[in-house]
This record gives C-alpha cells, sequence and structure tokens, in this order.
C-alpha cells in the first residue's frame, strides 16, 4: 500500500539564496501550521515571507481538497528549498575589469499532513 503524500504547494524560481532559505525553514519543520505561520511572521528574513506565503498555498489547497480537514489538525510535514537556475550578471571592477555576479533561486515545496490520532 503506498504511503499517503500529504498536500503539497510548490513555488519556484525565487530570487533567494538557497542556503540563506534553508535555515528558516529549519526552524519550523515539522510543527503545527498555525504555530510555524505565527514564527514565520515574526522572522526578519526574506525567506520567511517566502515560505509562509508557500505554507498559507498548502494549507489552502488542504482544505479545498478535502473539506473535512481543520486548519488547526494540519502541521508541516515537509519542506524542500530546491537550488534553481543561477542568473549571471556581469559586476564591474576597477581597471576596466569585471566579475561574474551570481543571483540565485531556489524553489521552495512545503507539504501539509494531518496529524494522526485525533
Amino acid at each position: 500500500m503506498a504511503e499517503k503524500v500529504g498536500y503539497k504547494a510548490v513555488t519556484k524560481f525565487l530570487i533567494a539564496s538557497p542556503t540563506k532559505v534553508r535555515p528558516v525553514a529549519h526552524v519550523v519543520n515539522r510543527k503545527p501550521c498555525s504555530e510555524a505561520a505565527a514564527i514565520l511572521a515574526n522572522m526578519p528574513q526574506k525567506g520567511a515571507r517566502l515560505i509562509n506565503k508557500t505554507l498559507k498555498s498548502a494549507v489552502a489547497n488542504a482544505l479545498n481538497a478535502n473539506s473535512k480537514l481543520d486548519e488547526d489538525m494540519l502541521y508541516i510535514r515537509e519542506i524542500k528549498i530546491d537550488e534553481g537556475p543561477r542568473l549571471k550578471r556581469i559586476w564591474y571592477r576597477a581597471r576596466g575589469r569585471a566579475d561574474q555576479l551570481l543571483k540565485r533561486m531556489c524553489h521552495i515545496t512545503v507539504v501539509v499532513d494531518e496529524k494522526a490520532g485525533k
């Protein structure tokens, strides 16, 4: 029998470095959705806003897919921060030289599921 997947939301091509977004994701992983949303709303990092937006989308997907679900019974089952493509830009330097500036992107995947037991 296949394992239940849960309800998922994916946000792609966000201009934020995955190495900066991952520590924010580790703070809220495996927490109830209402608690995670409160934590993310009070964090100053840009990654917190991006994860919160994806989390709200995953909760909305869960509630629309199953009308019997209660929002208070949902928790974050998994958060993945994957690397996206990099935008390569020129950074002009002194003496006619140039460096390469990489604008990194990330893909955020949030999977929510219902708490077992109640």
